[in-house]
């Protein structure tokens, strides 16, 4: 497999360029395209509330767009998390009352003590019934 190779070189840049000093800011020298004559229509008249000349309508109403729909995420409760400082978990603990039914009372004691059980934060210590 034989590579042709390129004897030719490429055009310089003076080739493309006019040579002499260019004068910059003369007005192009052919003349723009103008653009085709468009007739004249009938336009619609402008929606109410369009001011043209820009400066804006006063009035005495606000446009009602139709319903808006607020959307309230729901707060994140964490299972088992203080609800008073969001960062400590809730631990049970067992009042004297409830432990002593428990002992006194044994198969219907239990589920008193269990009704009377606190929960406490492990971080601030706030007590929840």
């Amino acid at each position: 497999m034989d590579k042709p190779t390129i004897t030719d070189q490429p055009p310089p840049y003076s080739a493309t360029m006019p040579s002499g000093p260019q004068q910059y800011g003369q007005p192009y020298s052919q003349p723009y395209p103008q653009p085709a004559s468009v007739p004249s229509a009938t336009y619609p008249p402008p929606p109410p509330g369009y001011s043209p000349q820009g400066v804006p309508v006063v009035t005495g109403y606000v446009p009602n767009y139709g319903a808006t729909n607020i959307i309230i995420p729901p707060p994140i409760i964490a299972v088992g998390a203080c609800p008073a400082c969001r960062v400590g978990i809730l631990e049970d603990d067992f009042t004297c009352l409830g432990i002593l039914c428990a002992i006194l009372f044994f198969p219907l004691g239990i589920l008193c003590c269990l009704a009377l059980k606190n929960r406490r934060c492990s971080n601030c210590g706030a007590l929840f019934a």
